[in-house]
């Protein structure tokens, strides 16, 4: 199918992007490295996926998150948070949130249980994503609106929750491959013809090439990601948080499966408008980029920052351990129009076929109990 056009005020942009990074890559001696380009692609201030203004939520963008397919997930969630919250000063932080409807949705359903937070907060890199939280805050009651922030940086410090649905595939990553010769390299981006593209070369980075070495199979052509800001924001938010928890919501694997031998062409993908890609260098800032996530590197993160693990499942089962087939029960089936979108959604976020069992759920607490609803049913850790 051909892909959806572009407007011309979006292809210039892309175009000046582009521009910017053949510019860098230009001073870099003619390379970079792929999580610089990805960085780019996703944050050039102005000209970025997530600070350029397209619209990537929804229909009408490039994809859809499970807070905007209904609210039983934000409903099942607080359920969870409401646990967790009286445990702590009550403040939530919510990283990377989209359009706002999970925010807004866990403020009704938290109200609902009795247990508003005492704020909440939300960090974002991107000024049309906030504007749009902005206006979706504004729906709700006085009293829970008034609850929201808009934090330019992370806070120094965090009683309470830290929470992130989908921003840790968002993380630039570094691409690293045995080659033919089954010799260890990095791949980066350089310019030829006019266009970008790949190039291998040598690391430069020693520890880099040992945790690829540690990683990748010892077979040849097989590429790979390694996310060292993945590692790097866990670190960072274990330093943050004084008491409480941390959970975070993403597509991704245990290193298990990650690094996989028929993994061999990695994850790296690019969503435009509802189309996946394998080409990272279609439209650069048109085009989401994003990874799996390697859940045993962040689960060793947190670990080793000094938080404890007290559980990482597949999304369906954190769902189900929170309460959502009790919560579509209450609803009246026999009403078809208002039951059939809800038990529709439902059911993409509980198959294992769709969002079920690639999306999964990882929690980490500090001076908290460790008996989570969300993790209370299966192997709370099943294949860490």
């Amino acid at each position: 199918m051909p892909l959806p056009e572009a407007s011309a005020d979006a292809l210039a942009v892309s175009h000046t992007l582009a521009r910017t990074i053949a510019a860098e890559i230009a001073d870099r001696d003619g390379w970079m490295p792929f999580s610089r380009y990805m960085e780019l692609a996703l944050y050039a201030p102005g000209l970025g996926y997530y600070t350029a203004g397209s619209r990537k939520f929804g229909e009408a963008g490039d994809f859809i998150t499970a807070p905007e397919l209904t609210p039983l997930f934000a409903q099942c969630l607080a359920r969870q948070l409401a646990e967790l919250l009286p445990q702590t000063a009550g403040h939530i932080v919510e990283f990377g949130a989209g359009s706002g409807r999970l925010a807004a949705d866990l403020l009704l359903a938290l109200q609902e249980l009795g247990c508003e937070p005492a704020s909440y907060s939300i960090v974002d890199l991107s000024p049309d994503l906030i504007e749009r939280q902005q206006a979706t805050i504004a729906t709700l009651p006085p009293t829970l609106a008034a609850k929201v922030r808009w934090l330019p940086t992370l806070p120094d410090s965090v009683d309470g929750i830290l929470l992130g649905n989908e921003v840790l595939d968002a993380m630039p990553v570094e691409l690293v491959l045995r080659n033919a010769g089954k010799q260890l390299q990095q791949r980066g981006v350089t310019v030829r013809d006019g266009a970008l593209c790949f190039e291998d070369r040598a690391f430069d980075d020693p520890q880099l090439a040992a945790l690829a070495d540690a990683l990748l199979p010892d077979i040849p052509d097989y590429v790979s990601e390694i996310s060292l800001a993945n590692r790097g924001f866990i670190r960072t938010l274990a330093g943050v948080l004084t008491r409480g928890a941390m959970l975070m919501i993403d597509y991704g694997h245990s290193a298990g499966e990650y690094y996989h031998p028929e993994r061999s062409m990695g994850t790296l993908l690019g969503h435009y408008r509802h189309h996946t890609l394998h080409d990272p260098f279609y439209l650069p800032g048109l085009m989401d980029l994003t990874t799996h996530v390697d859940f045993s590197a962040v689960a060793q993160a947190g670990i080793d920052a000094g938080l404890d693990l007290i559980g990482y499942t597949s999304q369906a089962q954190f769902l189900v351990n929170a309460g959502i087939t009790g919560l579509l029960s209450h609803l009246d089936a026999a009403n078809i129009k208002d039951y059939l979108p809800v038990a529709k959604a439902a059911q993409r976020l509980l198959s294992p076929q769709e969002m079920g069992e690639t999306f999964k759920v990882i929690g980490f607490g500090k001076q908290v109990g460790i008996d989570w609803l969300g993790f209370s049913q299966g192997d709370r850790c099943y294949t860490l």
